[in-house]
């Protein structure tokens, strides 16, 4: 590794934060089924003073240079919601993290994830996970099954070969998360219908379509009900008030009410499933550019896109509900008529829900249920410091 030197770089200072990016952009360029994304959203994910991650959370980023040329890339960071989590929950006292991986090689990547670990084990770290790019709620996790489709909407999209860069560091798997797809322009079977059905003649109960013209509440109700629900999951950390309103603003363009709902129990919301289309979708035709063409193409998918996929990436139901009838009956009616609005007036065909923890068996079960199936799988690895 003599010939490799790993240098850090300020994420406050733009031409560090643009070169950290465009390498990425690089890499993913490689990969297979590779789709463009937006460059200016993609810089927001490293700027300090756009993400709100960073309130909470010590950064650094770095590149590895070969002969004075860019050939790998990595961030490591330290959530500090993320240090108050239980243990067992999979964060914890000592937790620190890497994430945005880029390797030409075996031996760039060693020399990245090294650097990485002295960063954090010079501040108090124990552990490391990853890769996590950067916030839990971002990227999650390494591709290692899945590589032969394109990614939808938030999902990365990497090389088989990173996972044994990072298993030859010393590195181990710790959680499995699974993506489901399904064809949504099916019916779902019977027993499906029988408890939609059920729960529609029940008076307590009430399943609407997300409302925009009250969109800032909806949102903190969503997500509200979803720090509530995951509360006790593996890789859990809380959302703060300007994520949540961070995040809202982000999604906004692409929030359809006949997509997304909340369900209602005595008046009162409790549960909520997220659909979002697949943007994917457009950025494969405009490149991941606006200009010079592809901002009148933008306008109009965003108005109604027509034939995309659909992806559910979060959905919950409130955590004194969990382990009941009523949990699984909610979210039952809440993807039927998702499903129904999908594949009726946005004549979608394809759907996909995750990231679902590899042991969260409520989820595994409706996923199996509604007859999905297993089409991506994402690995978080973990090490001792």
């Amino acid at each position: 590794m003599t010939d490799i030197t790993v240098l850090s770089l300020d994420a406050a200072n733009s031409q560090d934060r643009s070169a950290f990016v465009d390498l990425g952009r690089r890499f993913s360029a490689q990969v297979p089924h590779f789709v463009p994304q937006m460059r200016s959203e993609q810089i927001e994910l490293v700027h300090p003073d756009k993400n709100p991650f960073f309130q909470h959370a010590d950064v650094q980023l770095f590149i590895a240079q070969r002969g004075g040329k860019p050939v790998g890339r990595i961030s490591a960071h330290i959530d500090h919601l993320a240090l108050t989590i239980p243990p067992e929950q999979g964060m914890g006292p000592g937790t620190g993290m890497f994430g945005y991986f880029d390797a030409d090689d075996a031996e760039v990547a060693k020399a990245l994830l090294a650097k990485a670990e002295e960063w954090l084990k010079a501040k108090g770290m124990t552990r490391v996970l990853g890769p996590i790019s950067m916030s839990i709620w971002e990227e999650p996790g390494l591709l290692v099954r899945g590589q032969d489709h394109a990614p939808m909407i938030m999902m990365g999209q990497h090389p088989a070969e990173y996972a044994d860069y990072i298993t030859a560091c010393g590195y181990e798997p710790v959680k499995r998360l699974d993506t489901y797809e399904l064809d949504i322009s099916c019916e779902f079977p019977p027993l499906v219908q029988r408890i939609v059905k059920s729960g529609e003649r029940n008076p307590r109960i009430r399943v609407r379509e997300v409302e925009l013209d009250h969109y800032q509440r909806e949102i903190e109700i969503i997500l509200e009900i979803l720090n509530d629900a995951w509360s006790d999951n593996w890789g859990f950390v809380p959302l703060t008030e300007a994520e949540v309103a961070h995040t809202g603003k982000k999604l906004r363009p692409l929030v359809h009410p006949e997509l997304n709902r909340i369900a209602e129990l005595d008046g009162e919301p409790v549960a909520f499933m997220l659909t979002l289309p697949d943007v994917n979708d457009l950025f494969a035709k405009t490149g991941g550019k606006l200009f010079p063409f592809g901002w009148l193409r933008t306008l109009r998918w965003l108005k109604k896109p027509r034939g995309a996929g659909m992806r559910v990436p979060l959905m919950g139901v409130r955590k004194r509900l969990h382990n009941s009838r009523l949990a699984s009956q909610l979210a039952f009616m809440m993807i039927s008529e998702i499903r129904a609005s999908a594949a009726g007036k946005f004549e979608s065909q394809r759907g996909e829900i995750g990231w679902i923890l590899e042991d969260n068996q409520g989820m595994i079960a409706i996923a199996d249920t509604i007859d999905s199936r297993i089409n991506r799988e994402y690995l978080i690895y973990g090490k001792q410091l």
